[in-house]
């Protein structure tokens, strides 16, 4: 006689790993929720059902930081583009590099599959700059150095005086789409700046946009650079949500210094300027940075509950996956966008001035500011 026989699981688990065949025709989403439970794979999923269960809700604003080479390997045009018209990105702190890179398309340079094991001096005398094993002509600095000096020439009296790196990144995305409309979906920053989203830079010097304006300092036509504002208006971005009962969430891609310019906006609120507040609601980040060496691109979301930067009570609302980005943010991409419906834009940009004195106000009221 035939008994069925009982599922016997581990006193404490949530749920059995069992997971589906993969068949024909899965789409991403499919596959993610069907065979992907353990280890990095497992902590992948948990990052797509938390964005898409509780991130991408209204009440939500969401930040992203992005390090490394990715604009170069597409992940401005494949994965950020399309999440910024889904009205699922509200904010951005990007590594100066990145934002220049954007910036070739525009002019129609291409960048082209490469090798990483070129000869480099070869390449060098043949005119190519490689990034791993991406390729890119060596003319497309000059004649994007050209270009970035030139709009900030003709615009610099335009801007404010001193003026945010969300100014000079808006200012590059409204020339783009002036003298290029063909072009604008191709630059990321060109959609950042039609959606409203305010894209800052952690470290404005470090990056070639930032030694063109160096170079208009020498021409006697410098544009003053308040990086202090900067860090006003990003935290600006935080403690209205918070303040309105919202909620705050971070997404990682990498680390360095954009993750951090992200984070401390909580630490500002706390500790500097003395308002009541717990932390950042909710924490994704895809890394390949270990924790063990004490760098910040791997230093883990409870760490940070102890500078103040994650509320305590949001450990469950926290995934770091370990991987490379230009792998992982395609699928999750694809993933929230099979998932999720598209926000109406927050628009940011447009509310820096009016954040940023409520940030004051409150500071100054019911903060640390004190007068002697």
């Amino acid at each position: 006689m035939n008994k069925s026989k009982k599922s016997k699981r581990c006193p404490g688990s949530r749920a059995a790993l069992r997971p589906a065949p993969i068949k024909k025709g899965m789409t991403v989403d499919e596959v993610v929720d069907g065979a992907l439970f353990s280890f990095n794979a497992g902590t992948f999923r948990k990052a797509c059902e938390l964005f898409t269960k509780q991130i991408a809700k209204k009440n939500v604003r969401i930040g992203v930081s992005l390090s490394g080479a990715l604009v170069p390997a597409g992940i401005g045009r494949s994965c950020l583009i399309p999440l910024i018209r889904a009205g699922l990105v509200d904010w951005i702190v990007s590594t100066g590099a990145n934002l220049y890179h954007d910036l070739h398309h525009v002019l129609g340079y291409e960048f082209c599959e490469g090798h990483a094991c070129a000869d480099d001096e070869e390449l060098r005398e043949k005119g190519v700059i490689r990034i791993y094993d991406i390729f890119l002509n060596y003319d497309a600095l000059l004649d994007t150095d050209n270009y970035v000096r030139e709009v900030l020439r003709k615009n610099r009296q335009n801007l404010p005086d001193p003026c945010s790196s969300a100014d000079i990144h808006a200012l590059l995305g409204r020339e783009i789409i002036r003298a290029n409309p063909g072009l604008k979906d191709e630059s990321l920053l060109a959609v950042a700046y039609e959606a409203g989203v305010p894209v800052h830079t952690s470290s404005p010097a470090d990056s070639s946009i930032g030694m063109n304006m160096a170079a208009l300092q020498l021409e006697d036509e410098p544009i003053h650079l308040d990086t202090h504002r900067d860090i006003n208006e990003v935290t600006g971005y935080v403690y209205d949500i918070k303040k309105r009962k919202g909620k705050s969430a971070v997404l990682l891609l990498g680390g360095g210094s954009p993750k951090n310019f992200v984070l401390q906006t909580e630490p500002h609120i706390q500790e500097v300027l003395g308002l009541p507040e717990h932390g950042h609601d909710f924490f994704i980040q895809f890394t390949d940075a270990r924790p063990d060496t004490g760098g910040l691109s791997g230093a883990t979301p409870s760490e940070a509950v102890s500078w103040g930067k994650i509320d305590p009570a949001a450990l469950s609302r926290t995934i770091v996956s370990y991987g490379d980005c230009s792998l992982m943010l395609p699928f999750f991409t694809s993933y929230i966008l099979n998932r999720v419906k598209p926000r109406s834009h927050s628009e940011l940009f447009k509310k820096r001035d009016k954040l940023l004195d409520q940030l004051k106000k409150d500071y100054k009221t019911l903060g640390a500011y004190r007068k002697d």
